[in-house]
């Protein structure tokens, strides 16, 4: 079956579930920013060019609570580590699968724009059968995603801190939109074979949380689900 062309505008469609994901939680962000005590500047900065996600609730946190800078970024860069896969792994695939065979042109470009959910909607795209994978998609699913959580962020800060004061389940439902959004495009890409590699992930982070925290048993699952992967690769490449 032959494979259509994409190109940025449809990458930018494509990236409108993500978009509507991201805008509400990043006001959300703006808002505690703002109640934290930071400008509009201080948290638009944060947003547009950090580009952290939801581990920018956690720098606000610490740096409203006293954290000084190094542990701000040590503990950013701790819990972002894992975005420098993203590329080498999005590139491996897309040369397996044989959806580019030249030499490309802005790695740099839409690399900045891997988030969770930007790699994972890429990944699942390349498994389709029928379609393809672009540089300028891929800019396009990028630059909607990184839009909505600077704009965003930019109208939370506008609104105030004190905006979800009279609706705190709002304000705490927001929280469950950006986990939901990525479990669902994971769920839809999942095959029988990664079965085990999430078994022991779960299992390893129940032991983990019921044992010590739940944040080391995330810490835990992401390990142990890292290693799992990692040994059974081998064996469906044989």
């Amino acid at each position: 079956m032959a494979r259509s062309r994409v190109g940025f505008l449809q990458g930018l469609l494509g990236s409108l579930p993500i978009a509507l994901a991201y805008f509400p939680v990043a006001v959300s962000f703006g808002v505690a920013a703002g109640k934290s005590g930071f400008s509009l500047i201080e948290a638009a900065f944060m947003s547009f060019v950090i580009y952290a996600g939801a581990s920018q609730f956690l720098a606000i946190a610490l740096l409203a609570g006293g954290g000084g800078p190094l542990l701000v970024i040590a503990s950013l860069l701790t819990l972002n580590a894992r975005h420098l896969l993203y590329a080498p792994a999005l590139l491996e695939r897309v040369r397996r699968t044989g959806a580019v065979t030249g030499r490309l042109r802005y790695p740099w470009l839409w690399a900045h724009g891997l988030t969770d959910e930007v790699f994972a909607s890429a990944v699942g795209r390349l498994a389709m059968k029928g379609s393809t994978w672009t540089e300028p998609w891929q800019v396009g699913m990028g630059i909607g995603a990184y839009l909505a959580w600077g704009s965003g962020t930019v109208v939370g800060a506008l609104l105030g801190g004190g905006a979800f004061e009279p609706w705190p389940v709002v304000d705490a439902a927001l929280g469950f939109l950006m986990p939901t959004l990525f479990l669902s495009l994971l769920l839809a890409m999942m095959e029988r074979r990664h079965w085990p590699v999430v078994v022991v992930a779960v299992g390893a982070f129940a032991l983990g949380a019921a044992l010590f925290s739940a944040s080391t048993g995330i810490l835990l699952g992401m390990v142990a689900g890292g290693l799992a992967g990692a040994l059974r690769a081998p064996e469906e490449a044989t």
